[in-house]
């Protein structure tokens, strides 16, 4: 068991980094790292995600990136952006603004408001109904955006 699991996260961390550092692709789920980000480059078009941390390490972290890449295609079509943020000595922008203590999920909708803060990993299927109750989103459905 031990030896399954020990190769089990030395599997996963690389995978980890990679998804938590690159845009995966152009249709695919954008996670960017917090210093090359601004907020109000989303506004109004995108729904930041923004996933704090102490450290790449941290646990929690390393689960929510997980579940956010495992069902990546319910964020894509909710217009959802993820931005991660592991170096609170960095100071960036967007940890200035939004002030997370440790490990913290911040939920934006489009106009670049607070919706959601949550100090532990939330599952794709919380976040899509918390997103989908949003009025934007709810406009975008009955205009037929999002139904697939």
């Amino acid at each position: 068991m031990k030896r399954t699991l020990a190769l089990v996260f030395t599997c996963l961390f690389p995978v980890i980094a990679v998804a938590a550092d690159a845009i995966v692709s152009e249709d695919g789920p954008h996670i960017l790292p917090a210093g090359d980000s601004d907020l109000s480059e989303f506004l109004w078009i995108k729904r930041p995600i923004v996933v704090f941390a102490d450290s790449p390490a941290d646990p929690r972290y390393q689960q929510q990136i997980e579940m956010l890449t495992e069902r990546a295609d319910e964020m894509i079509l909710r217009d959802v952006v993820v931005i991660t943020d592991t170096d609170p000595s960095a100071r960036s922008p967007v940890r200035m603004k939004l002030r997370p203590r440790g490990f913290q999920l911040v939920l934006l909708d489009k106009g670049g408001a607070v919706e959601l803060r949550k100090p532990a990993p939330w599952d794709v299927r919380e976040l899509s109904r918390s997103i989908d109750k949003m009025p934007m989103r709810q406009r975008e459905i009955r205009e037929g955006k999002g139904l697939e």
